[in-house]
C-alpha cells in the first residue's frame, strides 16, 4: 500500500467495521423506497471508491456511508421514472373537456373500429380481451377461471388474441407514425 493507492485505505478491518452500518443504511433505504438493498449497498461501496480514487482517501469514511446510500437511491429512483414516463408526446393543440371536434369524431372513429374488430374475433379472445379490459384489473389466475385454461396458458393465448386484433387494426387503421401520428 503506498500513498498514492486510492484503495489503500479499505483494509479488511475498515471493510469490516463499515459494512454494518452501510449494511444497515441500504436496508433502511431500501425498506423506504422498495429498491433491492443489496443492489444499493453495492452502488454506495462503488461510489465511495469512486470518490476516494477522485479525491483521496477519506479520514473518516462513516459520515459518507449514508449519503452515498441515498445518493445511489434518489439515481435509482430517478432511472425508474424515466422509464416508467416512457417517451414524451406533444401536447394536443386544443385544450377544454374534448378538445377540437375533429380529434372528438377521430377517437369515436377509433373506438368504433376497436369495436368491430373485438367482435370479429373468436368468442375465446372476445373473452379473454373482454377480462384484459374490464376496470377490475383481474389477475391471470381469474382470467384463467373464466376461460377455463391453465393459468399458463392465458399469457399465450393472450398473446394470440392480441396479434389477431393488431392485424385486424392494422388493415383498418393506418400505422402510427413519429410523434403518434397518422401516415
Amino acid at each position: 500500500m503506498t500513498k498514492t493507492d486510492p484503495a489503500g485505505w479499505l483494509t479488511r478491518d475498515a471493510y469490516t467495521a463499515l459494512r454494518p452500518p452501510l449494511a444497515r443504511a441500504a436496508a433502511a433505504e431500501a425498506a423506504l423506497t422498495g429498491l433491492d438493498a443489496a443492489d444499493l449497498e453495492q452502488a454506495a461501496w462503488l461510489r465511495l471508491l469512486e470518490r476516494a480514487k477522485a479525491q483521496g482517501p477519506p479520514a473518516d469514511p462513516r459520515p459518507g456511508l449514508l449519503a452515498a446510500v441515498r445518493s445511489e437511491a434518489r439515481a435509482a429512483l430517478g432511472a425508474l421514472r424515466r422509464e416508467a414516463a416512457g417517451p414524451r408526446r406533444p401536447r394536443p393543440l386544443a385544450t377544454g373537456p374534448g378538445g377540437c371536434p375533429e380529434s372528438r369524431f377521430l377517437s369515436r372513429e377509433a373506438a368504433a373500429e376497436f369495436r368491430r374488430a373485438v367482435d370479429a374475433l373468436t368468442p375465446r379472445c372476445r373473452t379473454l380481451v373482454a377480462a384484459l379490459l374490464s376496470g377490475r384489473d383481474l389477475t391471470y389466475r381469474e382470467i384463467a377461471g373464466t376461460l377455463g385454461i391453465s393459468q399458463g396458458g392465458v399469457g399465450p393465448e393472450r398473446s394470440r388474441c392480441l396479434g389477431c386484433l393488431r392485424r385486424m387494426l392494422a388493415t383498418e387503421v393506418g400505422a402510427p407514425g413519429p410523434g403518434g401520428m397518422e401516415r
